[in-house]
């Protein structure tokens, strides 16, 4: 993951949360008696269950983008590249680095998990959109990554 993915991460899962909270708040009108609740916006994510066909092919990508992470990382490891989020004794320990991914997609689907038990849906669905699509960028960006240069010294 780059950092600029980062950076781009942290604020749009904010602010989806923030709006899909707004969009979700109850009002009432009225007295006691005629407590009537508004009724979601068609803007807003409806309920639904947690682990339905949505949800399923968002957290199948974010496995993709997660392998894809792993593979793009050793591929430009073993050109020469040096890693920098991890060290690269880390990327080089194959089981620990997978365990790193797996921990990464798992984190990923609880986090959902936390913003649809808040029914913060748009949060939950963006949270793995954004995932997927920093994993993909920066997957693609680890293969386009040309080894480093030798430099000679002159003699």
């Amino acid at each position: 993951m780059s950092k600029v993915g980062l950076l781009v991460l942290v604020p749009l899962i904010w602010g989806a949360s923030a709006k899909s909270h707004a969009q979700e708040s109850t009002s009432y009108h009225g007295g006691l008696e005629n407590r009537v609740p508004r009724q979601p916006s068609a803007a807003g994510a409806a309920p639904h269950h947690f682990w339905d066909r949505e949800n399923t092919l968002l957290f199948a990508g974010v496995g993709v983008g997660r392998v894809l992470d792993y593979t793009s990382t050793c591929h430009f490891r073993r050109q020469g590249n040096d890693e920098w989020l991890l060290t690269n004794s880390i990327v080089d320990n194959h089981p620990l680095f997978m365990g790193i991914e797996l921990a990464g997609a798992g984190a990923s689907i609880g986090v959902s998990y936390l913003f649809h038990r808040t029914r913060h849906h748009r949060a939950e669905r963006w949270l793995s959109l954004v995932h997927l699509g920093v994993a993909t960028a920066g997957s693609v960006s680890n293969y386009t990554l040309k080894p480093p240069t030798v430099k000679m010294n002159p003699r």
